[in-house]
């Protein structure tokens, strides 16, 4: 068996994997699944970016790195530059890279584009689940979010927006799904991705003395919603600690979990749509929070 070495790091092993059926092939196909990802205590990276950003921000989660070769001979090349690297920065950081012919890498999966890493499930779960303690929080919340790509989206879009973390309250998607972790193209290893329930959420709200604000177009009796551009106008709120509650894809949040908000906020609509979908009003939301919390004020001028 055949090895080589990358400037000083971690060998690379020269054998190409060619058996689909092999048991190490087999276990990891069966990372899909949640039951097995629990019994294994390990999840499945898919796809150079999501690879990349793993190996940039958590390198120490990750196991073992899988790359496509051109064939089945033991000095067939990796298949692309990029996936060279890719391997190149995995033996730097000493992480075992292994060759696979594109059989092998559609056992486990068709949606990898020649690269792979198995990493491990409960390290990254402590890691991602770091209160963040920054003075004033910006946390993006999600209740009872059930759709994998609709989980990595937002946690993209909370990425993008600067949140300091997303807090997924009550039931919801395993964030470890390969498809959320796809969704997030990455953004899942550059921030704490909290889980509790409802209870917990708010009470970790009132500790830091954050401001929730539920994202609802219809608010409640008592409490009707404000329009985000009216929002934007409290300096004090939108400057401030503040934590935005959006609800489940298809019925949105209960009037109990309303009631416990300091106030429902709605994005108007200017157009004939009749409603945005999660994925795009989080986007909105929060994007717009984070910009407007960074423009001075005409009085600090």
């Amino acid at each position: 068996m055949g090895t080589a070495r990358y400037a000083g790091g971690m060998p690379i092993d020269q054998q190409v994997l060619t058996n689909t059926k092999a048991e190490r092939i087999r276990r990891i196909s069966e990372l899909t699944n949640r039951k097995h990802r629990q019994k294994a205590g390990k999840f499945l990276i898919e796809g150079p970016q999501c690879v990349r950003e793993a190996l940039t921000w958590q390198p120490q989660i990750i196991q073992d790195v899988y790359v496509r070769t051109d064939g089945a001979d033991p000095d067939s090349p990796i298949a692309s530059t990029a996936l060279g690297k890719l391997a190149g920065e995995a033996m730097e950081e000493r992480i075992h890279v292994h060759k696979m012919t594109q059989e092998v890498e559609h056992r486990v999966s068709h949606d990898a584009q020649g690269v792979f890493a198995v990493a491990d499930l409960n390290s990254c779960r402590d890691l991602l689940g770091r209160v963040p303690q920054t003075p004033h929080p910006f946390l993006a919340a999600f209740w009872q979010m059930r759709d994998p790509g609709n989980a990595g989206t937002v946690i993209r879009s909370a990425d993008a927006a600067g949140c300091d973390a997303v807090v997924l309250v009550g039931d919801c998607v395993d964030i470890f799904n390969p498809k959320v972790i796809r969704a997030t193209t990455g953004s899942l290893f550059h921030l704490p991705v909290l889980a509790m329930d409802e209870r917990a959420f708010f009470d970790l709200c009132r500790e830091r003395d954050t401001t929730v604000l539920a994202a609802d177009v219809y608010g409640t009796e008592g409490k009707p919603p404000v329009s985000l551009p009216d929002l934007l106008r409290n300096r004090e709120l939108v400057e401030g600690s503040k934590a935005v509650l959006f609800g489940n894809e298809a019925r949105g949040l209960t009037t109990e979990l309303l009631d416990e908000c300091a106030m429902s906020v709605s994005i108007p609509i200017y157009g004939k749509a009749e409603s945005l979908n999660l994925g795009t009003s989080a986007a909105v939301m929060l994007t717009t929070l984070a910009m407007s919390s960074r423009i001075e004020t005409m009085g600090s001028r």
